[in-house]
């Protein structure tokens, strides 16, 4: 029974994963921070299949300096918004107007979600940008 419990466990994650992982790519080619859902599907699929174990420390430091680079300032803030407003946009024309290639509510909505997911992440990154500047520094980082 375990076994089984365990197997349905390394699917699910190793799912939820490899969609984290397709979505973190697409992403990519916006100036949104698509490496933190790269990092996400990698460590769900390094849960699931332990030989994947060595990718998620680079993956994460990537990650983590793209978060950092995508709210380094006003100018790429904005951008990412109006992409991911543009994302927004595109999802309702393409889930309206039947004239446009691969039209439907399916590709409207993947792009509705894709700008949702941009947006979400780049909050996340802003807050936790803001949160590292106020930390203090540390004895033990001033003595270095």
């Amino acid at each position: 029974m375990a076994r089984g419990v365990e197997s349905i466990r390394r699917t699910a994650l190793g799912a939820v994963g490899a969609v984290l992982l397709v979505i973190g790519v697409a992403l990519l080619v916006l100036p949104g921070p698509g490496l933190l859902l790269v990092f996400a599907g990698v460590l769900l699929l390094s849960r699931a299949i332990p030989a994947l174990d060595r990718f998620v420390a680079p993956a994460r430091a990537r990650a983590m300096r793209a978060a950092e680079e995508s709210v380094s300032s006003r100018w790429r803030i904005a951008g990412a918004v109006l992409v991911g407003l543009s994302l927004l946009a595109a999802g309702v024309v393409w889930g309206l107007l039947p004239e446009l290639p691969f039209s439907g509510w399916a590709t409207g909505a993947s792009l509705i979600i894709s700008g949702c997911v941009l947006f979400a992440l780049l909050v996340w990154s802003h807050r936790r940008v803001r949160a590292q500047r106020r930390e203090p520094e540390r004895p033990a980082d001033i003595a270095r």
